[in-house]
């Protein structure tokens, strides 16, 4: 290990509610996990739209490195949709995935529910920190198959 890693790895992680970050910081995190197989990191008009279009963003930071997001779409009273909860690979298992939850519920009023769809890779996870599962969420993503 140099001594620039062991220094990023002692730095503190910092978190951040609705810091602004740019698509291209977004990309390089989502690469870095699993999500990024499943989000559009080659379309940055996409990426660039997803974070405009959030209305609650927390952040975790580990000096000048990005290394955790929870991007949501919020009525802050009702429901809270968490649509992307990424924690860089190298990072995770440290507790920044269940703090960036924690942080996304407390900007909530008490009683507005969040509510995710999980990553096959993390479906074991989320029952784990005391999420419940529903089992009747539907998608539409094409237009010509609704009937």
């Amino acid at each position: 290990m140099s001594i620039e890693q062991s220094i990023e790895l002692s730095l503190p992680i910092v978190y951040k509610v609705n810091q602004a970050i740019t698509a291209k910081q977004f990309v390089e995190l989502l690469a870095k996990t699993t999500l990024g197989a499943r989000r559009p990191i080659d379309e940055p008009e996409t990426i660039e739209a997803m974070l405009e279009n959030a209305n609650l963003l927390i952040t975790a930071w580990q000096g000048e490195a990005l290394v955790g997001v929870a991007r949501s779409v919020t009525d802050f009273a009702f429901c809270c949709y968490l649509s992307d909860l990424a924690v860089d690979e190298s990072v995770q298992a440290t507790g920044i995935g269940k703090t960036l939850i924690r942080m996304t519920k407390e900007a909530l009023q008490p009683k507005c529910s969040l509510i995710l769809l999980s990553a096959p890779q993390a479906v074991d996870y989320y029952p784990k920190i005391g999420f419940t599962q529903h089992n009747s969420a539907w998608v539409l993503t094409d237009i010509t198959m609704l009937k």
